[in-house]
């Protein structure tokens, strides 16, 4: 008998940790160890952050990695954001519930996501029509109905659902597109990755009040270039 559970013992400890934790221990992991650790302290950010599985917006090889604090790779030379950052973005655009999200990069799907938890309807934009169509799978998989995607070129950012009260950019700009500044509503933020095609960017907040524009640096950042129609 003392045979066996040695032997089963053994077997345990050669799963990797990630194998014997479920999604639920590693998402709180991933809160109490990557996130409240390095400031983020929103009660908000953290729940949504707690309610949405980042293995749902990851490929089947990336799974065992999801909570990670890394950028993974989601396809068509595209990637899905760190937890931190995008708990850290979340955080930075100080929602309301009745705020009018626009993000330009849907991506995968996982920070439309967050923001869903926080406010009635988010709007996203994505140029790759492969990727808008699996996060809209993705989305509707976890039945979350108050985001509408936009198969389109970000830069253009929504017209029609403009103006909003936060804009989130999740690929990297080398200027600040002016068309998603005029889009931005009075007392609006928004944040973007600005900087060279390659190498290091500057996350910016940018705000506007009674029509005048704010910039403030938070951060060295890396993320993949803002991708343009030709």
């Amino acid at each position: 008998m003392k045979r066996i559970i040695i032997f089963a013992l053994l077997l345990l400890s050669a799963i990797p940790v990630f194998a014997q934790q479920s999604a639920v221990e590693r998402r709180q992991n991933m809160i109490r160890e990557q996130l409240i650790p390095r400031g983020i302290s929103d009660k908000e950010t953290l729940k949504a952050m707690a309610r949405i599985p980042r293995e749902a917006f990851v490929p089947h090889s990336q799974k065992p990695y999801a909570y990670d604090d890394r950028p993974l790779p989601i396809g068509d030379g595209q990637t899905i954001s760190q937890p931190f950052m995008v708990a850290f973005m979340t955080q930075a655009l100080r929602l309301r519930r009745t705020d009018r999200v626009l993000e330009i990069g849907t991506g995968s799907g996982y920070q439309a996501a967050v923001l869903s938890q926080l406010v009635d309807t988010v709007y996203t934009v994505e140029i790759i029509p492969s990727l808008a169509e699996r996060a809209y799978r993705h989305l509707h998989n976890l039945n979350i109905d108050n985001v509408q995607i936009l198969t389109g070129d970000g830069y253009y950012g929504w017209k029609e659902k403009s103006p909003f009260d936060a804009i989130i950019v999740t690929a990297g700009a080398e200027t600040i597109p002016p068309v998603l500044v005029e889009q931005l509503s009075d007392d609006g933020i928004m944040i973007i990755p600005v900087g060279p095609h390659r190498g290091v960017r500057q996350l910016i907040k940018l705000t506007k009040k009674r029509g005048k524009i704010k910039k403030t640096s938070l951060m060295d950042v890396r993320f993949v270039p803002f991708v343009r129609k030709e």
